[in-house]
């Protein structure tokens, strides 16, 4: 089982480093179905894997000024609301069904990315056409000089912090695919700044989701947990460099295929079990 733990990890952090915090979707299936452990005990600990992995990822959009730190960190704290009670629910949920939903999200997630690539596909398109280019607006959500509150992008970023902080915590996963396009719609940033940004709403997302799982009967493996998360923050920057040598969206489409055959195999797997 050791044997696989290495390999599979640089797998997962590759596909984050390559392609963002969606990456770390493949976590979870990882550790039920090839290295052996309970659904329990593989969504608790992705959030430590998750979290580790996109925190230390960070530092060099950090670095590189793609990080609103004070933003993230309040879109992240209002996700509390969301992560927090899921996950207390989702150590209670029978593991058969938290899977078959599992590959419901996955198949989800593939959908939007799909989606994504033939957004940026238009968009590249327009930009040879010489269209024009629409900027985003930055305008704050409260202004006290003059008093000024855009309630109406107050409740879309309450609602949209929630609901990335539920999927975290329910799944254990990061939510890097809702967080980013999150971060665009509710504070208009930049899609570079939105990434970046990301991965500070994970971090806090899966702190308070692993603080909310500590008190319950979890049973972790830390040694593979150890060289999960070793090889994931190595994976991580090796797909960094991926990412300058392969064009994006043949990246976005090899991983769009691989969440569906997950989905699938996780679906045939779970859905007799179920019935």
């Amino acid at each position: 089982m050791l044997a696989l733990t290495i390999p599979l990890g640089l797998l997962v952090g590759i596909t984050l480093g390559a392609l963002g915090g969606g990456g770390s979707i493949l976590t979870v299936p990882a550790l039920v179905y090839l290295l052996g452990q309970d659904v329990r005990s593989a969504t608790t600990g992705s959030l430590i894997i998750v979290g580790i992995t996109t925190a230390i990822g960070m530092l060099p959009h950090l670095r590189a000024g793609r990080v609103r730190l004070g933003q993230g960190l309040v879109f992240g704290l209002l996700g509390v609301a969301g992560a927090y009670p899921a996950s207390l629910l989702s150590v209670r949920v029978d593991p058969q069904v938290l899977l078959v939903a599992f590959a419901g999200l996955l198949l989800v997630v593939a959908g939007l990315m799909t989606q994504r690539r033939r957004s940026a596909a238009r968009s590249a398109r327009s930009a040879r056409a010489g269209g024009p280019v629409v900027e985003a607006r930055t305008s704050p959500i409260l202004s006290l000089r003059p008093l000024r509150c855009d309630c109406g992008r107050a409740v879309v970023l309450v609602l949209t912090a929630a609901a990335v902080g539920l999927l975290t915590g329910f799944f254990g996963v990061g939510g890097g695919f809702a967080a980013v396009p999150a971060l665009v719609l509710a504070l208009r940033l930049p899609m570079p700044v939105a990434v970046g940004t990301s991965l500070v709403v994970i971090s806090v997302n899966s702190v308070t989701s692993l603080a909310a799982r500590l008190g319950q009967d979890v049973s972790l493996d830390w040694a593979v947990l150890g060289l999960f998360t070793a090889a994931a923050v190595a994976g991580s920057l090796l797909g960094s460099r991926v990412v300058t040598r392969v064009r994006p969206e043949r990246l976005s489409l090899a991983f769009t295929v691989l969440l569906v055959l997950v989905a699938l195999a996780m679906a045939v797997q779970s859905v007799p079990r179920l019935l």
